[in-house]
């Protein structure tokens, strides 16, 4: 009965991938468990196999109260992990206000040198990132001739688990060498957004197997309508009307961009429904770490601490779910075959790791508005690039689409700024 039952249900997933999968470049669907559904559904099975016992385990300690009655050599580990070590103590402001008022106490000349860096640093790590991201997932390696199509790299859960290594390794170190405030979260809270941020990441790789960069770039511009809903299903957020305005400008400007778009010979020019509902868990799966997040900033903690402990937890549901799955050895013996597809995994992994910390540089030197204008520029710049590099065309109505998009996303910047100089501004008024 169990096996018959197992045969229903792999039949049901192999003819609803199948549905999904329709119009898609039959290359890529040299085998039914190429599917991009079934290996959704493979990967948070091997994340579930973590996140079961691990629910159990918390949900004992606590029925136990284990942090009044336990002791021993395990005591510490259990305290951090499932109680944490202080309460919610709010996010740093006075560290990072501080660290905006040095930085605008300094010369002009010094801040401007320090904004190039900043900016350079962004665009030459994201451009650099986008670029390689599009070259492992939509061309093959190790073709010889025009005739031979080389092997293509399929496994987008590898290439994720090869980020997070490397930035768990940097913000760890980032976390012994430089001093940070004392951790109070427990740790198991970081799993929620490690979870989302994984399968976000998955959704990224793998929806470029069906739509184009540029349709990726558009859509993750977008997201700011479902972080808003996100907001206020999570963190019970109320938004201003300009907020909402924008966030409609976005939806038209993405819009005229979709259905502009012409397909043309190469399959990764050509927006699949595949693609669309891949792109659609991304911007569901980011707006839910972004949301959860802001929530865990509530405990006394640094950025580079987020990142430590999201990172861990994204490393051990990775690894996990690889090594059952028998994907990570393949993946490994891929890496063997092709020294340039592991060159450029190394180098996506170097270039995510060293922009997480650009972010969070540049946030504590110039703040979020900043910080917004130069990704927004990257973002236009990497479809251009995109463009260029790879051939992707863009019809008149498309540019105009896009054109809006980058429009509202200006927008939103210049006016959340101009509400929190107000802000500041009726401030002594107030006390006064």
């Amino acid at each position: 009965m169990p096996y018959f039952s197992w045969r229903v249900w792999s039949g049901l997933l192999w003819l609803l991938s199948s549905t999904l999968a329709a119009g898609e470049d039959t290359s890529l669907l040299q085998d039914w468990k190429d599917v991009w559904l079934f290996r959704f559904f493979l990967n948070v099975l091997g994340y579930c196999t973590i996140i079961i016992p691990g629910y159990f385990l918390i949900g004992y300690f606590k029925r136990l109260n284990y942090l009044e009655t336990g002791h021993g050599i395990c005591y510490p580990v259990v305290k951090a992990c499932v109680f944490g070590s202080e309460s919610k103590a709010g996010l740093l402001e006075d560290v990072s206000i501080a660290s905006r008022n040095e930085a605008d106490s300094g010369s002009s000349t010094k801040q401007a040198i320090k904004l190039v860096f900043c900016a350079a640093g962004l665009q030459a790590s994201y451009l650099t990132w986008g670029v390689l991201q599009e070259r492992v997932m939509t061309r093959s390696y190790g073709a010889t001739t025009p005739e031979d199509q080389g092997e293509r790299f399929k496994d987008s859960q590898f290439l994720v688990f090869m980020n997070r290594i490397l930035a768990l390794t940097v913000s760890g170190l980032w976390c012994v060498l430089l001093k940070q405030p004392r951790h109070g979260a427990p740790m198991y809270k970081y799993s929620f957004a490690s979870l989302s941020n994984i399968l976000s990441s998955w959704c990224q790789y793998e929806a470029l197997k069906y739509i184009s960069f540029p349709t990726q770039v558009l859509a993750k511009a977008s997201k700011v309508i479902p972080v808003m809903l996100m907001g206020k299903i999570v963190s019970r957020k109320s938004y201003e009307y300009w907020e909402y305005l924008t966030a409609a400008l976005i939806s038209v400007g993405v819009s005229m961009f979709l259905l502009s778009s012409t397909a043309t010979k190469h399959p990764s020019t050509v927006t699949t429904f595949s693609g669309v509902v891949i792109l659609a868990g991304y911007i569901v799966f980011d707006s839910f770490t972004s949301n959860w997040q802001d929530n865990l900033f509530k405990y006394k903690m640094s950025s580079v601490q987020m990142m430590f402990g999201v990172n861990l937890f994204s490393c051990l549901f990775t690894v996990g779910s690889l090594l059952e799955q028998g994907a990570f050895f393949d993946s490994l013996a891929f890496m063997m075959r092709h020294s340039e597809f592991a060159l450029h995994a190394v180098l996506l992994s170097v270039c995510s790791a060293c922009g997480q910390l650009f972010i969070f540089y540049t946030i504590a030197q110039f703040g979020a508005a900043v910080f917004t204008i130069i990704m927004t520029l990257r973002q236009a710049i990497a479809i251009l690039l995109s463009c260029f590099l790879y051939g992707h065309t863009v019809t008149m109505v498309g540019s105009f689409g896009v054109a809006v998009v980058f429009l509202a996303l200006f927008l939103r910047v210049y006016a959340r700024s101009r509400v929190k100089t107000s802000r500041r501004a009726a401030q002594p008024l107030q006390k006064v």
